[in-house]
């Protein structure tokens, strides 16, 4: 088996790719921020703070899995919702 060498990227490539990064980064944890502060404040919490821990989970695994129990809890009560609302 023959492994091709990484090629080396131009650093200006590395830069910019370090700088998305940082970018999503902040976004993502500003919008995690406002969504918490909306738990106090008048606003949609439950829609900015998934939007919040989207963001991140594209750079850390912690948010992906917040985010997975977000989307559970919301599932559950969707599904307990709905099995109230057919026997009533």
């Amino acid at each position: 088996m023959t492994d091709k060498p990484k090629q080396k990227q131009h650093p200006l490539i590395v830069t910019i790719q370090q700088a998305k990064r940082l970018i999503r980064i902040v976004i993502g944890f500003t919008v995690l921020i406002i969504g918490i502060a909306m738990i106090a404040l008048p606003g949609p919490a439950v829609v900015v703070i998934p939007i919040g821990l989207g963001i991140l989970a594209t750079e850390f695994v912690w948010a992906k899995h917040l985010l997975k129990r977000f989307k559970d809890g919301a599932n559950n009560l969707k599904n307990s919702i709905l099995n109230n609302s057919k026997k009533v």
